[in-house]
């Protein structure tokens, strides 16, 4: 069994655990190693261009917008941009700034019919610290030294 099957696997596991309606769940270091290895294999950056200039940026990853800031208003063409800017086989890792819009974004398109998409648990910031009212100090993408870059 190759890695790609062990990170694939632990992610379908975790898709029964929590009753997942697309592929599969993986930690911010599961995705990031998938990305290094599976080919074609695309990570989906779905926050706000907001977010992108004030927080940071993942190098390599596509960015489609769930919802627009301010207001948090749903992009109606989130389906039609992510076609354009996927191949329709490539396996899709979708990340936000703590995982739940990337969940709904990967539900969405997995009900849209295509196959292969995946959550990244505790996305790019994490949770929020309620000791100090932050985050990025308790998980996420950040917090665990993955690579990202601010604008």
């Amino acid at each position: 069994m190759g890695r790609i099957t062990e990170l694939l696997d632990t992610a379908h596991t975790r898709r029964e655990a929590l009753a997942l309606s697309y592929a599969g769940a993986l930690l911010p270091h599961e995705a990031h190693e998938l990305l290094g290895i599976a080919p074609g294999a695309r990570l989906v950056d779905v926050r706000s261009h907001a977010e992108l200039e004030l927080v940071g940026t993942l190098p390599g990853a596509v960015h489609v917008e769930w919802q627009s800031w301010p207001g948090w208003v749903a992009n109606p063409h989130f389906l039609v941009q992510l076609a354009q800017a996927t191949d329709p086989e490539a396996l899709l890792v979708f990340i936000c700034r703590s995982g739940h819009r990337s969940h709904y974004a990967a539900a969405a398109c997995a009900a849209a019919g295509r196959g292969g998409c995946y959550n990244v648990l505790e996305g790019f910031e994490g949770d929020l610290d309620k000791t100090s009212g932050h985050r990025a100090r308790l998980n996420g993408w950040k917090q665990r030294g993955l690579p990202w870059q601010q604008r």
